[in-house]
């Protein structure tokens, strides 16, 4: 079977025991705190299993899109230094929301990888869990019998809370587990040594293919169990691996999975995997990486410098690290197996082959700029090596190249070594534990147990239709965010529209008991509505009327109803390729991220606004159509975003059936003439392919336009009111020209004029010819060009200028290369030493190096100070 018909059977199995087909949801997550990516298959029914959210099915199966690379599941390092473990993997998995339990998890399990995948059954091990006297948890007893029905009692082992007591994770769901294991050695091996020594012992053939975790408790954050309202059955099931066991391969690197695309790997690099240990490791880490990087960017998730982007973005530089360090590729290469993955995925997950070219242009532009950096990287090391004054290059220098260039410590490593250096890896070690130090401290949100205060389960969202209720709290927690404490409070029924969909969420207030509890901010967790609040109310119990900020609402709506009209504007100017890739709408402005290749010209961005702005004095009413099928929203035309997940049923908000018909949960305007005016005031490129829009409307486009107006008019009134503005700015701009060329003209007269007069105060010593003056510059690149020209022009040259510019001092150190070879001389240490003198600082090569300051008056002792340091250092280098 090859991998795509192992997926098949999986789902047609389950199928036919009732499961509803469920399609993957994003890799990257939106709407739950707690995660930054989807890294296990039951992601998307947390609240089931927390309660959070009546079931909507009660059987279910997929497979899952998947990232390890951050939290407490994070298999990152493991990369490519064994062969079974990946960032980005496919999670089969079928699940049981208060149905069925370890019974029929258990038999199916055994029937669909015996019957169905037909693995050996003497070649599988099970484990089941001990028990925990610690924790009171007795062993899953009723798993081992049930699994005694299908296999040798030898062949089902004990497994320890660390293994087989699954938890999501500090709190929350979680319950015993059962794994199966398969012993994937030639027999010659197995009759050396038995499989049950080596289950959960990381042996590369002797893995786990399924974990079957049934869900009966809830961790609270005291760390105490408790019994969960219904059972569950949550599975999790590698494709990867088990395709390995299917395809009796020794690797799932030698599966269908990753062939392909290490055989174009191959092609391009001109390396073969099996050519060494070391360019094995490296071409394991990037068909790896490009998984993952790929499914991220086609879920809408770019590389950036903050949270799930600075992931990414580490997880593609390492992988073109892995290139350049170990299959010597310079050039960008890792967009060139894209190709491999959209035909690959096409069927399952069309999104890779429908965003193929942006993909593509993405990561070869992150590629092209790491590159640059790892280029800067090394000049910076060849700096560092050329200023110490000990063999060993510090820990925080070290950390500085990892941090800010991406070198890791391995490749300075090998950089220094190379020139006879070492590192002080114990300090780059302290480093980077203070840095993940204050990361966590950043981010950190202590949050306490839910408080429950009155019964009830689901939260109704009345904020549609209206922006006040009377409403009763159903539970709050204590949080402590940034060192600062708040609360968080859930309603039975809410106005308040939590921060979803690029749309910023409510503020407003609770009234009740003769107390006015502000509350701040609204968000998302999975499906709950969470109310931030500075202060609980003195009285839970009592009743409350919660009121939405309705200026701050009307305003937000305005920029929401906006942003789809962008949309279609956008794709009407510049063609269907456009697509949302993000969004954000407050009631300030909204900021829109689509999918376009080249700057937009003046003429295209008026003309979307001429668009947008016709359709807002039209009036176009909203035509919002609840609960529609999916499939006939996408016969209305409906756009749906890359790096949703979409129900089976919808919410449609059209303006226009023939203009804008959109996917969408947001709050908009009654009629489109409420947003008043809408104007673009800026528009760039976030990524390759990648544009972005900043607009507003109403209040704020019209203070826009009068403050541009008074800026206008405060022109003409200093311009003498010329009829023509434009005509006269022109003018003055070619005079400007004019007098900068004539100016250009005499500094350069001036600066060859003092270069003459430095010539003739050389001072000859021994054969060195010396410089040291106090001088005025006539331009700010006077002192450069000076030092470079008299460099080549005096042999034997130290030259010391202490100079100023427009009353600001320099520094400028010039020496010969032969005679910092010779003397050990370095302008650059100089040069710190004598900023001292000024205030100030800086630095530069051997040969050449400069400092500024903000203390002229400190010029003269720099001539002093740098007469007496070069005397010393060559009184020091004759003796």
């Amino acid at each position: 079977m090859d991998f795509k018909s192992i997926r098949t059977a999986f789902i047609e199995f389950f199928q036919e025991k009732a499961h509803k087909i469920v399609s993957s949801a994003p890799i990257v997550v939106k709407d739950d705190p707690t995660l930054m990516f989807t890294n296990a298959g039951m992601n998307q029914f947390k609240d089931y299993f927390l309660g959070n959210k009546k079931d909507e099915v009660k059987r279910a199966a997929d497979t899952q899109k998947c990232l390890r690379v951050s939290g407490k599941h994070n298999d990152l390092e493991d990369v490519g230094l064994d062969t079974y473990h990946h960032t980005m993997f496919e999670m089969l998995g079928n699940w049981s929301f208060g149905d069925y339990f370890k019974k029929e998890a258990i038999e199916w399990a055994w029937e669909l990888l015996t019957e169905v995948y037909k693995l050996p059954k003497d070649r599988l091990y099970i484990t089941v869990f001990e028990g925990d006297s610690k924790e009171s948890l007795e062993g899953d007893e009723e798993s081992r019998e049930y699994w005694k029905n299908h296999i040798a009692e030898d062949r089902i082992l004990n497994g320890s809370k660390k293994d087989n007591f699954w938890e999501m994770g500090d709190t929350g769901p979680c319950g015993p587990c059962s794994e199966i294991h398969i012993d994937l050695r030639s027999d010659d091996e197995i009759q050396k040594q038995a499989g049950d020594e080596l289950v959960n012992q990381d042996h590369p053939q002797v893995v786990e293919i399924w974990n079957l975790v049934f869900i009966q408790f809830n961790r609270m954050k005291s760390g105490q169990l408790e019994d969960l309202p219904e059972q569950h059955v949550d599975t999790g099931m590698g494709l990867e691996r088990l395709v390995m066991a299917i395809q009796n391969k020794p690797s799932n690197y030698d599966t269908d999975v990753f062939q392909p695309i290490m055989k174009k790997l191959e092609g391009i690099t001109g390396i073969a995997y099996g050519n060494s240990e070391e360019t094995d490791i490296a071409i394991r880490v990037i068909v790896d990486h490009i998984r993952a990087i790929t499914f991220a960017i086609s879920d809408g998730q770019l590389p950036s410098n903050v949270k799930a982007g600075y992931v990414i973005r580490r997880i593609l530089r390492r992988a073109v690290r892995y290139g350049f360090n170990f299959l010597n590729v310079k050039e960008p290469f890792l967009f060139e197996l894209v190709e491999v993955l959209s035909n690959q995925f096409s069927e399952v997950f069309p999104e890779v082959d429908q965003q193929k070219e942006l993909i593509e242009r993405v990561i070869k532009e992150e590629e092209t700029t790491f590159l640059r950096t790892l280029e800067l990287g090394l000049k910076r090391l060849d700096s560092i090596s050329e200023n110490l004054s000990s063999m060993v290059i510090d820990g925080k220098i070290a950390f500085e190249l990892y941090d800010t260039y991406g070198f890791p410590l391995d490749l300075t490593s090998l950089i220094a070594r190379e020139r006879g250096l070492s590192i002080d890896e114990k300090g780059f070690e302290e480093a980077m534990s203070e840095q993940k130090n204050r990361s966590k401290q950043d981010a950190q949100t202590d949050k306490g147990d839910w408080i429950v205060v009155n019964k009830g389960e689901n939260v109704v969202f009345r904020g549609y239709d209206q922006l006040e209720t009377s409403s009763k709290i159903l539970r709050y927690r204590e949080v402590e965010e940034k060192g600062k404490k708040a609360y968080q409070v859930i309603l039975d029924q809410t106005p308040f529209y939590a921060e979803s969909g690029g749309q910023k969420g409510d503020s407003g207030f609770l009234t009740g008991s003769d107390e006015k509890i502000d509350i701040y901010d609204t968000k998302k967790e999975n499906d709950l509505i969470i109310h931030f609040s500075k202060k609980l109310p003195s009285d839970l119990n009592a009743g409350f009327q919660a009121f939405v900020n309705k200026k701050k609402r009307s305003l937000t709506e305005n920029n929401h109803t906006a942003t789809h009209l962008l949309h279609a504007a956008l794709r009407d100017v510049l063609g269907d390729h456009v697509q949302q890739k993000g969004s954000l709408v407050s009631d300030k402005v909204l900021r829109f991220d689509f999918s376009h290749f080249s700057k937009m010209e003046t003429e295209e961005i008026s003309r979307v606004e001429e668009i947008v702005n016709t359709k807002i004095r039209e009036n176009i009413e909203r035509d919002i159509q609840e609960n529609v099928p999916i499939s006939e929203a996408k016969e209305m035309g409906a756009m749906a975003l890359f790096g949703e997940k979409y129900g089976d049923f919808v919410r449609v908000v059209t303006f226009d059936k023939d203009y804008s018909v959109e996917l969408c949960g947001g709050t908009h305007v009654p009629f489109t003439g409420q947003i008043g005016f809408f104007k673009i005031i800026s528009e760039s490129s976030i990524a390759s392919g990648i544009r972005r829009i900043e607009a507003i409307t109403s209040v704020e486009a019209d203070r826009y336009i009068n403050e541009k107006l008074d800026e206008l008019h405060e022109i003409k009134e200093k311009l003498n009111n010329p009829k023509k503005p434009v005509d006269f700015v022109e003018s003055l701009l070619e005079d400007h020209k004019k007098l900068q060329k004539q100016l250009e003209a005499i500094q350069i007269k001036e600066s060859n004029h003092l270069k003459e007069i430095l010539k003739s105060r050389v001072s000859n010593q021994n054969g060195l010819n010396l410089i040291l003056e106090e001088v005025e510059l006539p331009s700010k690149d006077a002192l450069k060009n000076i030092s470079f020209q008299l460099k080549n022009e005096i042999e034997n040259l130290i030259m010391v200028l202490a100079a100023r510019y427009e009353g600001n001092p320099q520094i400028g150190i010039t020496i010969s290369e032969n005679l910092v070879k010779e003397y050990g001389l370095n302008a650059g240490q100089l040069v710190r030493s004598l900023a001292a003198e000024i205030k100030g600082g800086g630095g530069g090569q051997a040969f050449f190096a400069t400092a500024g300051g903000k203390d002229a008056s400190g010029l003269p002792n720099v001539i002093r100070k740098a007469k007496e340091m070069i005397e010393e250092q060559l009184a020091a280098h004759k003796n």
